[in-house]
């Protein structure tokens, strides 16, 4: 194992932080929209609170799956290839939830936004339970085997197995990644989203709503942290890798969630806030220690798992992305905080003003494409 792959292992970890902490309050928004919200201009005040960000907070997400691309190839491989239709629902949704945010405004109609606020609660509760679901995967371990490319479904046995022509692929399918463990790994994450995305709202909106956020803010966070701690202690106790080091990032992500959920009960909200953002990331820094030196834990056999080492690009890879990425990710951080600090006012329903082509003077069927 050399120094580049442990650093791109953390880095990674890293983009995944970002990407769970930053877009985690806006799904977190759009998960709590249908109860918390009254009225059209009340759901346009909480899209119009994420709607500067949620691009730039995907970035992350893109950035993540490529670098894991990149940096370790097979990983990426045996990932998505035996996670393909959970992460083709990902996929689905994220895509769904992006045309709610966007497409809400097009036409001034109440009907047209509801129908689309309700694709962005739905999509936005559907992506941290599968993101959740995968995490815990990772930890618990998969059906993963070694097997031949000409026989992707037949373990070949440990005392044959030749890394140099043989890969790792998942031979449990898709149910095998659906047990109690994987399942209220998403619904830890959907929890720690809903309580983020709370204390985000309460932070952004004005007068009523604002005050509604923080109300709900404190009984998600009490929720939030009890499922927390139940399964990270799960985790470290049926799962560990038996390294004592993982017990320390997951003590720090304890305390801040205890201490988020403390400030938020005493209504002390920005506090909370980053309390929160920083749990979240001790949370994945947990996930990512209790897995090493595995990336892919095999639940067959520890012979089948897939090591930070036999999944790693070439050095040469490695150090040209390392390059590239001390150029880019200052710039990325840069952008990323300058994009809140422009956008840092709290925003009012009386900020939201209808938009868009009026239904009624819409001509059915003809193509705004054409040109006479």
């Amino acid at each position: 194992m050399t120094t580049l792959q442990i650093l791109w292992f953390i880095l990674i970890a890293v983009l995944w932080t970002a990407y769970l902490a930053l877009e985690g309050f806006g799904l977190g928004a759009g998960m709590l929209m249908p109860f918390l919200t009254k009225s059209d201009r009340e759901r346009g005040a909480v899209v119009k609170a994420i709607g500067p960000h949620w691009d730039g907070n995907e970035v992350w997400l893109l950035t993540a799956g490529g670098a894991t691309f990149a940096a370790f190839p097979e990983w990426y491989a045996t990932m998505f290839s035996g996670m393909y239709l959970a992460l083709f629902l990902l996929l689905v949704a994220l895509i769904v939830r992006i045309c709610a945010i966007e497409w809400r405004k097009k036409i001034n109609s109440d009907q047209w936004r509801a129908r689309w606020d309700w694709a962005q609660s739905i999509s936005a509760w559907v992506v941290p339970i599968l993101l959740g679901v995968a995490f815990a995967n990772l930890v618990q371990g998969m059906q993963i085997a070694v097997v031949k490319p000409s026989d992707p479904m037949t373990a070949v046995p440990v005392d044959q197995i030749d890394l140099a022509h043989d890969v790792h692929n998942l031979v449990g399918g898709f149910w095998s990644l659906i047990t109690p463990f994987t399942l209220l790994g998403g619904i830890v994450v959907a929890a720690l989203f809903l309580s983020h995305g709370a204390l985000f709202l309460n932070l952004k909106l004005a007068g009523d709503l604002g005050d509604r956020a923080a109300k709900l803010a404190a009984p998600l966070s009490l929720a939030s942290t009890g499922l927390t701690a139940v399964w990270a202690l799960w985790a470290q106790f049926a799962y560990g890798s038996g390294q004592p080091l993982a017990w320390v990032p997951l003590a720090i992500a304890a305390v801040l969630l205890i201490v988020s959920t403390a400030a938020t009960v005493t209504g002390k909200i920005r506090p909370a806030f980053w309390a929160s953002f920083a749990g979240i990331a001790g949370a994945v820094a947990f996930i990512f220690t209790n897995m090493a030196p595995d990336v892919m834990r095999s639940a067959i056999d520890p012979a089948y798992s897939l090591t930070l080492w036999d999944a790693s690009s070439s050095y040469g890879t490695l150090k040209l992305m390392t390059i590239v990425a001390v150029i880019l990710v200052p710039i990325v951080l840069a952008y990323t905080v300058w994009s809140y600090y422009v956008f840092r006012a709290k925003i009012s329903v009386d900020d939201v003003h209808p938009a868009g082509l009026l239904k009624d003077k819409i001509r059915l069927g003809e193509n705004f494409l054409a040109t006479n």
